[in-house]
């Protein structure tokens, strides 16, 4: 069945995305051209059959699927896009580490600390000025030790001039989890793809 949206798109049947294995690892492309969004984060486990974002064709919004025999890491790639992109068919989505690399992945960019082998990360979308409180006198959105469920405000983002709120969710995040170590500053400028939070399942 299709689910129609406030703005006029519909939602139709999944679309599986292509799967290329090369010397230097392997790829996930675009089976279609038109707009893909919500790209899981790097460092994030990608299986057969598990969402890696939306891809919107003529106005159709269809869940973009890895296919069954593909699984990886996604790794950091120079010039990754996080947010909204034009793709044409067989473009390149996601670059795929094996599974065993994903400790390193999540520690793939300068400064930040290594995480245990069995942990998350979750990661900005997009760069701004991260804020973990809603103002000076207000308690922080999240802390070590506390449990998150989806949809939970993890933080504020400033991105040009506004506010964007984070909440926990995505591809490759469990339902529930903990909260390990908070990796970045209150009004800490943050690139896109950079820790934020190491998590562990609960």
């Amino acid at each position: 069945m299709s689910t129609w949206h406030e703005d006029g798109r519909v939602t139709r049947r999944q679309l599986v995305a292509t799967c290329v294995r090369g010397d230097e690892g392997t790829t996930l492309g675009a089976p279609a051209v038109g707009l893909w969004r919500r790209a899981p984060a790097p460092g994030a486990r990608v299986q057969g059959g598990m969402s890696i974002g939306e891809l919107e064709v003529l106005g159709v919004l269809h869940e973009l699927v890895a296919p069954d025999d593909c699984e990886g890491v996604v790794m950091p790639a120079a010039g990754a896009h996080l947010g909204e992109r034009a793709v044409a068919y067989g473009d390149v989505l996601l670059e795929l580490g094996a599974l065993e690399l994903g400790a390193a992945a999540a520690a793939a960019r300068g400064g930040e600390r290594a995480v245990d082998s069995g942990a998350l990360v979750f990661r900005a979308p997009l760069s701004g000025r991260f804020y973990a409180r809603s103002g000076p006198d207000k308690p922080a959105f999240v802390s070590v030790g506390d449990v998150i469920e989806h949809g939970h405000t993890l933080a504020l983002l400033e991105v040009m001039k506004t506010f964007n709120r984070l909440t926990y969710g995505g591809p490759g995040m469990p339902a529930r989890a903990k909260v390990i170590a908070v990796l970045v500053k209150d009004e800490d400028d943050v690139e896109a793809g950079a820790a934020i939070l190491e998590l562990a399942p609960v």
